[in-house]
């Protein structure tokens, strides 16, 4: 009987201690086809995912970040001036040392509660925050609402002025008035509130009251 040439012989698998039928043969590369599109599929998403993480890394470095406010540079003092018509009372414009900046100056009119409001936003030599509003013609409920309800935590006579003291500091949200500070001169309310230390507030009070007194000089 004639032996069939080396190699042509239906191959032996293993697993089935036999050849593969014609029908087997072909469910095995199938199945070896769609493992390979599932490998290629992965891999694919794998690279997907590398390549969006390595652009939002780019993205985070290249956007510049500050730690704490913006540091800003505002001149209050010509807001101020352009704003002195609009109201009754003369604005205050405390000055500040060199190392202080200002982020934000406004004369908010006609506001919900009726109480003209001058605002300047500062920021103190350790990068906090303190805001200081006038009130014109305001009242106990503005002064408040600007210290965000907090508990009167004592007293302080500075610049010649009687400061209302407000430590807000361990209240669960005290806002933008962890720190808060207020006095009642003539016709108008002083509020100092922010995130900076007591020195820091007791330099902006000694300013805003230095301003205070030379606004009733002047009157």
């Amino acid at each position: 009987m004639a032996r069939k040439p080396k190699g042509t012989e239906p191959r032996i698998v293993a697993e089935l201690g036999r050849p593969e039928t014609p029908e087997e043969t072909a469910e095995r590369k199938a199945t070896a086809s769609r493992n390979r599109r599932a490998r290629q599929t992965i891999n694919n998403l794998w690279f997907s995912l590398l390549a969006t993480l390595g652009i939002v890394v780019v993205i985070v470095l290249l956007v510049p970040r500050a730690d704490g406010p913006a540091r800003v540079d505002v001149d209050y003092a010509t807001v101020a001036d352009q704003a002195a018509g609009s109201v009754s009372e003369p604005l205050v414009v405390p000055q500040i040392p060199p190392v202080w900046r200002s982020n934000a100056a406004e004369l908010r009119t006609r506001t919900a509660d009726g109480v003209d409001e001058w605002y300047v936003g500062f920021i103190t030599p350790s990068n906090e925050y303190i805001g200081f509003s006038q009130g014109i013609d305001a009242n106990s409920t503005w002064v408040l609402q600007k210290v965000r309800a907090a508990q009167v935590s004592g007293a302080e006579s500075i610049g010649g002025l009687d400061w209302t003291v407000y430590d807000n500091r361990t209240a669960e949200d005290p806002g933008l008035a962890e720190y808060s500070m207020s006095t009642d001169v003539g016709g108008s309310s002083y509020v100092l509130y922010g995130s900076a230390d007591a020195n820091e507030f007791r330099t902006m009070a000694e300013s805003v009251a230095a301003e205070v007194e030379g606004s009733a000089t002047d009157d």
